[in-house]
C-alpha cells in the first residue's frame, strides 16, 4: 500500500505566486511528501540515486522529499530552482556522491525557508542552509556502515570546518 502523503494531490505546479507558495507550504506542513523524479541522462540519474542512497541512509530522504520534487541535469550551474521545487545539478557536482547529497540537503533547507517566507539566499541564509549540509554529513558519518563513506564525510567535514564562510 502506498503511504498516504504520496497521494495527496493538488501541490502546486509551479511555486511563484503569494497563493502558489501558501498552498505548498499548508501541503508541506500537512505531512505532504514530494514523489521525487529524476530527469536527465542515465548516467546522471544513476549517480543521483547513489546521492539519495547516502541521504537515505543518514535518514533525511522525507526531509528532502517534503521540500524538492525534481532533480533536472543541466550543463549550466547547480542550484535550487524554487519555482519549480527543483534542483538544477551537473555531472560535475555529482563526481563525489556524498558532497552531492550534501548539497542537496542544503538545497532542501533553502526551499523548506522559502516556503517559511524567510530570506533563504545570501550571507545569514546560506550559513544556516550550510548547517542543515553539515548536520546531514554527520548524521550520514555516524549511521553508515561503509569506512569509506565514514571517511569521505571527515573529510568533507574538515573542509567545511576550515572555512571562512562557516560561522
Amino acid at each position: 500500500m502506498r503511504e498516504a502523503t504520496l497521494m495527496v494531490s493538488g501541490f502546486p505546479k509551479r511555486v511563484y505566486t503569494v497563493d502558489e507558495v501558501e498552498k505548498a507550504r499548508e501541503l508541506v506542513e500537512s505531512g505532504y511528501k514530494h514523489r521525487l523524479i529524476i530527469k536527465g541522462y542515465p548516467r546522471f540519474k544513476k549517480r543521483v540515486r547513489t546521492a539519495l542512497n547516502h541521504i537515505k541512509t543518514a535518514g533525511f530522504y522525507d526531509f528532502l522529499r517534503r521540500y524538492i520534487r525534481q532533480i533536472v541535469e543541466i550543463d549550466g550551474f547547480s542550484q535550487l530552482r524554487e519555482a519549480e521545487a527543483s534542483i538544477w545539478a551537473n555531472m560535475q557536482l555529482l563526481e563525489n556522491p556524498i558532497d552531492a547529497a550534501g548539497f542537496f540537503m542544503q538545497k532542501a533547507s533553502q526551499m523548506k525557508e522559502f516556503l517559511d517566507g524567510k530570506l533563504f539566499y545570501g550571507g545569514v541564509a546560506e550559513a544556516r542552509s550550510v548547517e542543515k549540509r553539515i548536520e546531514f554529513l554527520n548524521g550520514l558519518r555516524i549511521k553508515s556502515k561503509s569506512p569509506a563513506v565514514k571517511d569521505e564525510c571527515r573529510k568533507i567535514l574538515k573542509k567545511w570546518a576550515e572555512s571562512t564562510f562557516v560561522f
